[in-house]
């Protein structure tokens, strides 16, 4: 049995990172956090995974806010279709626990719309992140930087196998190549 009351997990005391993509990163993964919470919801509700409606509603803001912040919109429309790609599977890894053992299911959700203020948050931090780190988003030192956020987050965030992949997936268009 299985309450679910957190819907992100609070960030960790680093924010003395001087690595320029860590800020970025950290809130990508807040963003895959909250998965748990709005998978328990939609496990107790019935809901479909899959929500197009919402998808629209996140896709259609981000590049809005990104232009504001004289960032591409198509870059960002691309950064957060794989942020929203990795947050599903991480919902339908849950679902599928939940399947093979249903005595670890949820049996409380914080609503959706406690969640989704919470991603809109995180959605306006990570452009905002975007829009800072531009210089190094589209430099040759990109890649390198990147991992090393991507590896300094998982540790400090305890994340298991699936949602190291998910990081990796979410982020994967973040240096363009």
């Amino acid at each position: 049995m299985m309450t679910m009351t957190a819907v992100a997990t609070a960030a960790p005391a680093w924010g003395d990172s001087t690595e320029p993509l860590y800020n970025l990163v950290d809130a990508a993964a807040q963003r895959l956090q909250t998965a748990d919470a709005v998978a328990a919801n939609k496990w107790l509700t019935g809901g479909p995974i899959t929500d197009p409606a919402r998808v629209k509603v996140v896709l259609d803001s981000v590049p809005k806010d990104a232009q504001s912040r004289g960032v591409a919109t198509d870059y960002v429309t691309t950064v957060f279709t794989n942020q929203i790609n990795a947050t599903e599977a991480v919902e339908y890894a849950r679902f599928a626990g939940w399947k093979f053992d249903p005595a670890g299911a949820p049996t409380s959700a914080p609503d959706l719309a406690s969640s989704r203020a919470v991603i809109d948050g995180l959605n306006r931090q990570m452009v905002e992140q975007i829009a800072a780190q531009w210089p190094v988003l589209s430099s040759p030192a990109c890649r390198g930087e990147l991992d090393t956020a991507k590896n300094d987050v998982a540790g400090q965030r305890q994340f298991d196998d699936l949602y190291r992949t998910a990081l990796d997936s979410a982020t994967r268009s973040y240096c363009g190549s």
